[in-house]
């Protein structure tokens, strides 16, 4: 029996998703893994990482970005969750980016800090319902098609998860760390471990773990309690992966407050010891990156 020959000439075509012009700037899939570049114009690129959702983490990479420019850094924050977007409502920011003479979106502002996102160019109930050839070409225009003007520092708050989306920043952007977020319940961690082997697989620096949610003060009797457990499971998986532990986040209504408004902890009370929680976090990544170098 003869084998059968299978015909590949066929092919998807999908439309462009931010209805982009074709540039040529997006690099093409070859054979083998892609070839990693540094993001035009950015100087630092600091990925957010969590693998779990509900962890906060989106929050901890609006408030660093904050930060990082409270610090006097040129700082932007890229939103890489296609599906669940959640840095238009953090920076209380709304409206279809405009394009650029060369074809590139201009990123929105607040507070100091440029920002984009799939949600500026979707409706605040509009889902995204893409396959993954979709997502991909998506991402690779948000990662490639932006006008950052010139950033000190690029944070990158990646969605949860160890998929398709983090294989393709991981393998075609230049990144000078991640930073792993967790709260301290075993069910959070585990997934947390998850993403440190991920960065370790793919040779991305791991900057260290932020524990979110770690310490509960009643405002009335004034007792600390740890709602979601210890804090030696989050530090024991530091020691044992051998990475370093940045800081801990309280669990304090405020933080969410000010999330839910808009305008989050750094900004609203910058002067609190949550605020300084995130500052001090800042200044390890920052550090750990060369990032205050000049």
């Amino acid at each position: 029996m003869k084998p059968r020959l299978f015909s590949t000439f066929r092919y998807l075509q999908h439309e462009n998703p931010l209805g982009l012009p074709r540039t040529g700037t997006i690099p093409r899939m070859q054979r083998g893994l892609p070839e990693r570049r540094s993001i035009k114009d950015v100087k630092k690129v600091i990925a957010v990482s969590s693998a779990k959702g509900g962890v906060g983490k989106s929050t901890i990479a609006v408030n660093l970005a904050l930060a990082f420019a409270r610090r006097g850094l040129r700082s932007g924050i890229l939103d890489t969750d296609i599906f669940g977007p959640s840095i238009p409502t953090l920076l209380n920011l709304s409206g279809e980016p405009r394009l650029s003479e060369n074809n590139q979106l201009i990123p929105l502002s607040n507070y100091g800090v440029k920002s984009m996102s799939m949600g500026y160019l979707v409706g605040d109930a509009a889902p995204v319902v893409w396959r993954g050839l979709m997502v991909m070409k998506a991402l690779q225009q948000l990662l490639h098609e932006v006008d950052w003007g010139g950033l000190d520092v690029l944070v990158l708050d990646l969605p949860p998860g160890t998929g398709d989306t983090q294989l393709t920043i991981t393998q075609q952007i230049v990144l000078d760390g991640a930073v792993i977020v967790s709260t301290p319940q075993d069910i959070a961690l585990k997934d947390a471990v998850k993403g440190i082997n991920m960065f370790k697989t793919i040779k991305t620096p791991i900057v260290g773990m932020v524990q979110n949610m770690s310490l509960f003060t009643c405002p009335h009797c004034h007792n600390s309690t740890h709602i979601f457990g210890s804090h030696s499971g989050v530090t024991h998986a530091c020691e044992k992966h051998g990475i370093d532990f940045l800081g801990d986040i309280p669990l304090h209504a405020s933080i969410c407050d000010d999330a839910d408004r808009g305008k989050p902890t750094v900004v609203a009370e910058p002067e609190s010891d949550r605020a300084k929680a995130f500052m001090g976090i800042a200044e390890a990544v920052g550090a750990k990156i060369n990032l205050f170098d000049r």
